[in-house]
């Protein structure tokens, strides 16, 4: 048997073989024409980097080489890494390995900011604390909640379409709970609502809007104020909970679909967004969007809590 030192001798002598039978250009992905990173081989015989792969199959379920159908591939969800390509570039070209997955961290730092360059999923009104689930076909959106998982934030923003501004002005983050992946690359994402925040500037990346925000928060009240605002919430919530009670078929419809009327909150003021179960009712009323928004937009609890005392009594008052 070899000892210690013939063995090193034996790598260094494998490695320096393979340096001068190699180039760079050799273990480059034919998509990025960058060295690979993360190096996964079809069952058709092609490799290429995991991420590259899975944004050619976001569009069109073949090989992007020879066309050869991978909805078998796509089903399993797997992509298991070429271990051997990666031994043989760890051994090859090791400083340009390093530099690589610094640059691919380098991108995924930029993913990661909760402000800046934000993605924008555009869609429908979501709430803080109200679940959002979603049906994610579009390419741009499947690489886009990839990417929030991939990152570690798994959260995005979600606004609803807006003429002329491609979309609202405000929106709310959503952070991923569950992804069920379909066989055909399509996938359920169980979300919930987060923050919500106000949109300072529009971007794109890679297909999908992006935005800079910064996230809004309701006034602050104390003393005699926030007395009154107490008594408010009481009057509303009973409202609320008379309304749900009501018995006629939308309202057991709505019952049904998004679950009861969520308890009320010990401190109304300890969330930056106020009570949810406020928010829960937003959700479920027969608004008009460009008013939900309106009410979404408002950073004052009291004048909140007005609007939808004021919206309940009429709702109240028509017949069954």
């Amino acid at each position: 048997p070899l000892d210690k030192e013939e063995e090193t001798a034996a790598a260094k002598c494998t490695q320096s073989c393979l340096r001068e039978s190699l180039s760079i250009s050799d273990l480059e992905c034919s998509l990025c024409i960058r060295m690979f990173f993360e190096p996964v081989t079809t069952p058709c015989g092609h490799t290429f980097c995991k991420e590259c792969l899975e944004r050619c199959l976001d569009h069109r379920p073949n090989c992007p080489l020879c066309k050869q159908s991978l909805r078998e591939y796509l089903k399993a969800g797997r992509y298991s890494p070429t271990v051997l390509l990666q031994d043989i570039m760890l051994a090859t070209f090791p400083t340009q390995l390093a530099e690589r997955r610094e640059l691919h961290w380098a991108e995924m730092a930029e993913l990661s900011n909760l402000t800046k360059n934000i993605p924008i999923f555009v869609c429908t009104m979501s709430f803080p604390g109200i679940p959002c689930p979603l049906h994610v076909f579009e390419p741009r959106y499947r690489l886009m909640i990839r990417r929030c998982r991939e990152s570690g934030t798994r959260r995005f923003g979600m606004c609803i379409y807006e003429n002329g501004k491609s979309f609202a002005d405000y929106g709310c983050m959503l952070e991923i709970r569950q992804v069920e992946l379909l066989a055909d690359g399509r996938s359920l994402v169980d979300t919930i609502g987060r923050q919500r925040f106000r949109v300072l500037s529009r971007g794109h990346r890679d297909g999908y809007h992006t935005a800079d925000i910064e996230y809004l928060e309701d006034k602050k009240v104390s003393g005699e104020e926030l007395q009154e605002l107490q008594c408010l919430h009481e009057s509303t919530y009973r409202l609320a909970q008379r309304f749900c009670e009501h018995g006629d078929l939308t309202s057991r419809h709505i019952l049904m679909q998004h679950g009861p009327l969520p308890e009320k909150e010990e401190d109304i003021q300890a969330s930056a967004d106020g009570p949810t179960w406020c928010w829960w009712l937003i959700s479920i009323l027969p608004l008009d969007p460009s008013y939900q928004l309106n009410l979404f937009s408002c950073t004052s609890l009291r004048a909140r809590l007005s609007q939808l005392q004021h919206i309940l009594t009429a709702l109240l008052q028509q017949p069954p």
